[in-house]
């Protein structure tokens, strides 16, 4: 796995805010918190005065990530569940589709910014492994993780309601695909699941299969990951 960056070291231009960008410095989005603080201060919706002296907002909405965003892979994006606050930076994303975990219906107010900006929604409910009841059904995380490794799918976002457990498992397995250690993958779950990490999720991830995953792959549309596990 890549080591980490560091954040003084990365030239200014890396910060100016679209999809092309984001793609090219993966590195640096790694942290959300660091994602979030990083944008706010560099992106340019400063004020100016106006020849009255007053401010005025050079953008018509603020650009607000949801909570537990980053991007995980090129392209490839998770995070909480959007709000209405969340569509204008969605929106810059230039996303063809948004892949979520939840099981509930999708709300209205946001099959209407899908429809408006022309973005497919992949749905796969699961329900939260809360030991020692619920499991997550392994044919659903294959499912999603094929949606997520089709090109023609990109630029995509993750979520269920918080962007933690559901979502920490399904990239966790994502991360298997792309051979990093479990060490890497648990370190990873445990800091977007802080404060709450549930040892059934880490379970799921140790033993799934990700092998099994290849069969519902079109190996035309693969991402061109360099860390990506290919059968092929």
């Amino acid at each position: 796995m890549a080591s980490s960056t560091d954040d003084d070291n990365i030239p200014e231009s890396h910060y100016h805010f679209n999809a092309s960008t984001l793609a090219l410095s993966s590195k640096t989005f790694r942290d959300p918190n660091l994602l979030q603080t990083s944008l706010q201060a560099r992106l340019p919706w400063t004020t100016k005065p106006t020849n009255k002296g007053e401010e005025q907002n050079l953008y018509d909405e603020e650009l607000i990530p949801p909570e537990n965003f980053t991007m995980i892979a090129t392209w490839v994006y998770r995070s909480s569940f959007p709000k209405k606050k969340n569509f204008a930076f969605l929106k810059k994303l230039g996303l063809k589709s948004i892949l979520t975990l939840i099981l509930e219906d999708y709300p209205e107010l946001n099959m209407k910014f899908l429809e408006a900006n022309n973005i497919k929604l992949f749905q796969f409910g699961i329900a939260g492994n809360k030991e020692p009841f619920v499991h997550i059904p392994e044919d659903k995380i294959c499912d999603a993780l094929a949606v997520i490794l089709d090109r023609r799918n990109h630029p995509i976002l993750i979520h269920c309601n918080k962007g933690k457990h559901r979502t920490g498992c399904l990239v966790g397995c994502l991360r298997k695909l792309q051979r990093w250690s479990h060490t890497s993958i648990f370190d990873e779950y445990r800091r977007f699941s802080h404060p709450k990490s549930r040892s059934m999720d880490q379970q799921f991830i140790e033993l799934f299969d990700a092998s099994q995953v290849w069969k519902l792959v079109d190996k035309n549309w693969v991402p061109n990951w360099e860390v990506l596990e290919n059968p092929w």
